[in-house]
């Protein structure tokens, strides 16, 4: 039986350790840095509501996670949902999961009254671009995502 809920704070440990199994099927364990201690603050500490996520179970266990958080969008006029992150343990894959995940993400855009749910898919990813697309969902070719990190970011909010 598929369940998705919201997480609590006893699913940190849970979402931390999903967080790290995505970042090493993407090839990328070695540039994570969030934390167990930093995504509980996100969560539900100093900083809660900076994410939120979807904890979803296949027969009682926690098996996949969507990470979240809203955004806005000025032409719209409304705010949006951003799907940060979307994990299924391999095991749980082909189930449904990953579609409950959404169903329920999508349902909780259209309860707060979000114009849009979006995220990234890494362009390589072919399986998950096929599930997406199996979706609705549609590729914005139009656009393209760019990112300040690091000595930029540092740069760059100096004036420089």
């Amino acid at each position: 039986m598929i369940r998705v809920r919201d997480a609590v704070p006893g699913d940190v440990p849970f979402v931390a350790a999903m967080v790290r199994e995505l970042a090493e099927h993407e090839g990328a364990p070695d540039r994570l840095v969030a934390t167990q201690a930093t995504l509980g603050e996100d969560l539900f500490g100093a900083r809660a509501g900076t994410l939120r996520c979807l904890v979803g179970e296949v027969d009682g266990v926690a098996a996949g996670i969507g990470l979240y958080f809203f955004n806005a969008s000025t032409w719209v006029g409304r705010r949006g949902v951003y799907l940060e992150d979307l994990y299924v343990q391999p095991a749980a894959r082909g189930q449904g999961l990953g579609r409950a995940i959404l169903w329920r993400l999508a349902a909780v855009a259209g309860v707060e009254g979000c114009a849009r749910l979006e995220w990234s898919v890494l362009r390589n990813n072919g399986q998950a671009r096929r599930f997406y697309e199996g979706l609705g969902a549609l590729a914005q070719e139009d656009f393209v995502l760019y990112r300040v990190t690091g000595n930029a970011l540092a740069r760059l909010g100096s004036g420089g």
